[in-house]
């Protein structure tokens, strides 16, 4: 069976295979918006513009207008906010059909053979999870053939902390392994129509009231 995914619908499979069928695939239920979230989107909105059109932060903002200008004096193009997507072959493709796998990068800089990739989060810096940064590189690698090196980092814009790695294109098969184990249960969940639930202290928070496994809050 024929599915796409993104890098949070893969973190969503991962965490619990039933939550993720009851979402993504019966779609029964959905994950409502917290206010971290509506706040992580605004920000990413408000950073955004201001390195595509220099459009002024917010006053809210304004906190982040050092780092960013840190950014832009990086050497090279930037693309702010670049949507890139996969084929099943590893290829670059649309964004909007015909892909596999796609994402969305918050900021690109190339500069001859070397790409910068930048993602902001505004959670917690506490467990940092770099395989978001080896998807959008092998993205990088597919869409920009003169790339051969990637800087890539998570920026965790509330707390000034940064996690980087560094990837080099004959790390692309490499790069895959870090996906492929849980990309096979994925196949087999499909194939089979098998989703186990994976319980855990975070049950009480899942949207999928009818599992065996949820524990309302107290």
């Amino acid at each position: 069976m024929s599915y796409t995914w993104s890098f949070s619908s893969f973190k969503q499979y991962v965490n619990c295979p039933k939550q993720y069928q009851e979402i993504k695939v019966l779609k029964r239920f959905f994950v409502k918006p917290t206010q971290e979230m509506t706040y992580g989107n605004e920000v990413h909105k408000a950073l955004e513009h201001y390195v595509k059109d220099g459009t002024p932060l917010a006053k809210n903002y304004e906190r982040f207008k050092a780092l960013m200008d840190t950014l832009m004096e990086i050497d090279g193009e930037k693309h702010p906010e670049l949507r890139m997507a996969l084929d099943r072959d590893g290829n670059a493709c649309e964004y909007g059909k015909g892909y596999w796998v796609r994402g969305i990068v918050d900021l690109l800089i190339t500069e001859g053979d070397l790409a910068h990739i930048l993602d902001y989060k505004t959670g917690s810096s506490k467990y940092p999870d770099t395989k978001q940064l080896k998807l959008m590189a092998l993205m990088t690698f597919a869409k920009f053939p003169q790339i051969n090196r990637v800087k890539a980092g998570l920026l965790f814009v509330m707390h000034d902390a940064f996690t980087t790695e560094e990837y080099t294109r004959d790390q692309i098969s490499a790069l895959w392994d870090a996906f492929k184990p849980d990309l096979m249960r994925m196949d087999a969940s499909y194939n089979t129509d098998v989703w186990n639930p994976n319980p855990t202290p975070l049950c009480g928070w899942c949207p999928v009231t009818t599992c065996d496994f949820y524990k309302e809050r107290r």
